[in-house]
């Protein structure tokens, strides 16, 4: 039998399909199930008001939107944090300026190493191994 300890409360289980013990599980189905009947019923709420309302972590409330178990769709104010700088967006990960920044960093960096822009197939000044057998 393949165990583990639960990541959320430090209790050995036996390893299933999702990464808690069942009795996290119900904690966080608990969660949903709550979170979904507020916004049922306040549709314009923000996650702050939500995470208030019914006692729930607005990382949980972000992982339950990521996991596509609550919509954004019918919910136009709420919003999760940018996973860089905490500003409030709707979709993918990071916000659009923290986007741009890391292009802006990384075209930067690619300039510094002698590479061409990012999607080019230009070799020049990369490293090659060898394989020597």
């Amino acid at each position: 039998m393949n165990v583990d300890n639960c990541p959320r409360c430090g209790r050995l289980f036996a390893k299933n399909l999702r990464e808690f013990c069942p009795n996290c599980i119900r904690e966080i189905d608990k969660q949903y199930e709550k979170c979904a009947d507020y916004l049922r019923e306040n549709k314009g709420a923000t996650i702050v008001e939500l995470s208030e309302a019914v006692d729930v972590s607005i990382r949980q409330i972000t992982k339950f939107i990521r996991e596509g178990r609550i919509s954004l769709m019918n919910a136009p104010n709420l919003s999760y944090p940018c996973e860089v700088c905490g500003t409030l967006i709707r979709e993918s990960h990071i916000c659009d300026n923290c986007r741009k920044r890391l292009e802006k960093d990384i075209s930067s960096l690619n300039r510094q190493a002698g590479q061409s822009p990012a999607g080019a197939q230009d070799t020049h000044g990369a490293y090659r191994i060898k394989d020597n057998g």
